[in-house]
């Protein structure tokens, strides 16, 4: 998903300097994927084993968590996708319409 989707949609957009951020769950730091994350992001991934540690139950950088996320697969998930592209589509189709008045809140 990364290396297929993420990166090249990132690519696509032309986003420079930008800030990455995950949880320590252990299923997002295998070495792999930290070192691909590394190598993609160098010194702005915040991560469990990353150069900038995720600070557990941090209020400041987990609001993501608590509304945005839920909220993205609510509606990702609400026509029940059957394919990767469907649910590509969705994602793509749901973050597109997030308006910027929402982030701001």
């Amino acid at each position: 998903m990364i290396t297929n989707f993420f990166i090249p949609e990132l690519n696509n957009y032309g986003v420079q300097e930008l800030w990455f951020q995950q949880d320590g769950a252990t299923c997002h730091t295998a070495r792999a994927t930290i070192d691909l994350l590394k190598d993609t992001f160098g010194d702005r991934l915040i991560s469990r084993f990353g150069p900038v540690n995720w600070p557990p139950r941090s209020c400041n950088l987990t609001p993501l968590d608590y509304f945005l996320w839920g909220y993205v697969k609510l509606l990702v998930y609400a026509d029940k996708p059957q394919t990767l592209d469907h649910l590509e589509d969705n994602i793509r189709r749901v973050i597109a319409n997030i308006r910027p008045q929402m982030l701001k809140k």
